[in-house]
């Protein structure tokens, strides 16, 4: 083939062989040579630079995906690729004899498929004893047990249900029976367990990887509590996280089980009512960083509020009240009609633009599907291009081990035009290596790095700003390539990661940093915290306004060159807020925020909401998913979902303002949002 020959010009033969091929011929590489010097080169013989070996584009995608542990290659050639349910088993992973053995009329693979709710109610009647109640189930009736055997292999269904199952028949005997009833016995008391804690929604089939991480952690408690072990120390961090003050009440009643068994129970958390039902706390502060560290008080709950210092004391005993909502008016609306997406069927759901809008709901409600799914989808499908969001791999599915990419069904109406840009702020790292931190993150480290170009010194040694980056060979360390850490092997144990014997953790070479502006070198400035920093540069704006904002948003105790790595999700989330709000706000943007304040100090929260708010005065529209009820009372719209988890979700309950929301009795956020409106209102 001639390689330097247009595509267009190829026959069709000689371009599926190149897209499709299994063949791997091996052939000559004259590196830097035109294709006219290849040719002669070809022709004469000549010795060439390599042998190279050719890849078909399809073989090439297959095995790049399969054997890759580089997450990005991952994800672009994952562009090339579809999922989809096998057509043999009709994603239940089985053979045909496997599936052929049915229970209450349905195979293992269906079984898979019911929400642990349903699979309850399922298994209580053989807990009973009653075995015959499931005979008259539509699983079993006449119509279905004489379809023929190939039209149900066609549909994926059991071949061999046309027999009946013994097993839940008279004609099972007493032993069987016995034994039956006992295995019902133990897997109905962890289902009920799972859905205590508000897991009910859940099926056995759900992906690991698709869970949230307090999804896992209730999971994970959900196990220990049916273990009955006693004299045991849980340390649990921020169970709350994720939940609906509904679900937090099964919690509560679960970590209390855990301490009544003979079990001490540590929770590392901000929900205040978890801290009220505690019967031992400790505050620990009084500010962040290294303004923090210290034990303020530990105690029975009541006696913290004597402690002047505590910022928590001042939530714990509503000495703050909440801020009251603007009550902005919507400049338009944004109209999603007929949705599906997983729970949500055929519902219509109107967004108000040009305010703070709050989704709430239990989990599982079908928030996240609304919100960070469906809108995004149709308003991208509308803008022509792609979301500005970090980390678009994660969202992935085949990174995630699903089987099918589901799309979003429905339509986009209202005053769409009104949207310019959509941003999708979330909790995903700013970076998966050490070289990522929040200088670089955030354009800071640019502006400090043309400073340090700019002094006397370095313009005399001909540096230039590239020579201040610790990803750059002229200014690095070379013994730790700019890491300043090293990797030690140890000798039948893993590898561990001491200071780099050189640079000492300063990530630069000895002529770097002899560079100094205002007294300081970049590794110093580096380990300054915000705090400290934008005091050093204020005199320049540039640097100091991005400084200010994450002052404001509540980050003044990180360092510079803190790792990503090292950053919890709360504190990535509020570092592309801060980002965000140091652009020149042009209005007409729409914010899409999942849980933001996960993690946060009520302190932290109210920080927070006043940087939405200022995204909002601005002329943009911001939508957040959340939880907490002190957030969604400062909204100015709120969008209810649900009423119930899984299949028993997926509606809008109610949408309207704080007050309205209150003023509803079916929702279940309404109890808990009208005691945050009585709250400020008695405090104003």
């Amino acid at each position: 083939y001639d390689v330097d020959r247009p595509w267009k010009d190829l026959p069709q033969s000689d371009r599926d062989w190149i897209l499709f091929t299994e063949e791997t011929p091996t052939v000559p590489v004259y590196a830097g040579l035109s294709p006219a010097e290849t040719q002669s080169a070809l022709k004469r013989k000549l010795e060439p630079s390599y042998m190279g070996t050719f890849t078909g584009a399809r073989r090439y995608v297959l095995h790049t995906f399969a054997n890759t542990q580089s997450t990005l290659m991952k994800k672009r050639v994952s562009r090339f690729m579809e999922g989809k349910i096998c057509p043999s088993c009709h994603g239940k992973r089985l053979k045909p004899e496997a599936l052929s053995i049915t229970f209450a009329g349905v195979d293992i693979g269906e079984f898979m498929q019911l929400s642990l709710d349903k699979l309850t109610c399922l298994l209580e009647p053989i807990v009973l004893g009653n075995f015959d109640a499931h005979d008259a189930g539509e699983k079993t009736n006449n119509k279905v047990t004489q379809l023929d055997r190939s039209e149900r292999a066609t549909t994926g269904r059991a071949v061999h249900s046309v027999s009946p199952d013994v097993r839940r028949t008279s004609a099972l005997s007493d032993e069987k029976k016995i034994a039956a009833q006992r295995l019902a016995n133990g897997v109905v008391g962890r289902l009920n367990q799972l859905r205590q804690l508000g897991l009910g929604y859940l099926t056995l089939d759900r992906a690991t990887p698709t869970l949230s991480a307090g999804e896992l952690q209730r999971l994970r408690l959900a196990t220990q509590l049916s273990s009955m072990l006693f004299g045991v120390v849980y340390v649990l961090d921020e169970p709350s996280a994720g939940l609906h003050p509904s679900d937090s009440q099964s919690l509560y009643d679960s970590l209390d089980k855990l301490r009544d068994a003979g079990n001490s129970v540590f929770v590392v958390e901000h929900d205040l009512e978890l801290m009220r039902r505690a019967q031992w706390l400790v505050d620990v502060g009084p500010d962040a960083g290294e303004q923090g560290g210290n034990i303020l008080y530990s105690g029975v709950p009541q006696g913290l509020s004597e402690i002047s210092a505590s910022r928590t004391a001042s939530y714990l005993f509503n000495k703050i009240p909440v801020t009251q909502s603007y009550g902005r008016t919507p400049s338009g609306w944004l109209e999603l009609n007929n949705i599906y997406r997983h729970n949500l069927h055929n519902i219509d759901a109107r967004i108000p633009l040009g305010v703070l809008t709050a989704v709430t709901g239990i989990s599982g409600s079908g928030k996240s599907s609304l919100v960070s799914q469906a809108l995004p989808e149709l308003v991208l499908s509308y803008l022509g291009n792609e979301s500005e969001t970090e980390n678009n791999n994660e969202n992935n599915p085949l990174n995630e081990g699903m089987l099918v990419n589901e799309v979003t069904q429905g339509s986009l109406a209202g005053d769409v035009e009104a949207i310019q840009r959509l941003v999708q702020v979330d909790q995903k790292p700013i970076g998966r290596t050490p070289r990522s931190n929040l200088a670089t993150y955030t354009g800071l480290f640019d502006h400090v790095r043309k400073l340090f170009a700019g002094t006397p010194e370095a313009r005399q040694a001909h540096y230039d700003a590239g020579r201040f980056s610790f990803n750059v060979a002229k200014g690095r360390c070379e013994t730790c390539e700019g890491e300043g850490f090293v990797s030690v092997e140890l000798l039948f144990m893993p590898s561990v990661y001491a200071p780099c014997p050189t640079c000492h953790g300063a990530r630069y070479n000895d002529d770097t940093l002899k560079i100094r502006w205002n007294g300081r070198n970049i590794a110093e400035v580096l380990g300054m915290t915000v705090n400290e920093a934008r005091d050093f540069f204020d005199g320049e704006v540039s640097i100091a306004r991005s400084l200010q904002l994450l002052k404001e948003i509540g980050l003044g105790y990180l360092r510079l060159g803190q790792p990503a790595t090292e950053l919890s999700g709360g504190e990535a989330q509020r570092i592309k807020l801060a980002t965000e709000l140091q652009r020149n706000q042009r209005g007409n943007t729409l914010y899409i925020l999942d849980e933001p304040t996960t993690g946060l100090h009520p302190s932290d929260v109210d920080r927070l909401l006043v940087q939405l708010q200022r995204l909002v005065d601005a002329g943009n529209t911001v939508v957040m998913i959340e939880h907490d009820m002190r957030a969604v009372a400062q909204a100015d719209w709120v969008i209810d979902v649900g009423p119930g988890a899984g299949n028993a979700g997926g509606n809008i309950v109610v949408a309207g303002t704080p007050k309205q929301i209150t003023e509803n009795q079916d929702s279940r956020t309404a109890p808990y949002l009208v005691n945050e409106l009585v709250s400020r209102d008695t405090k104003r």
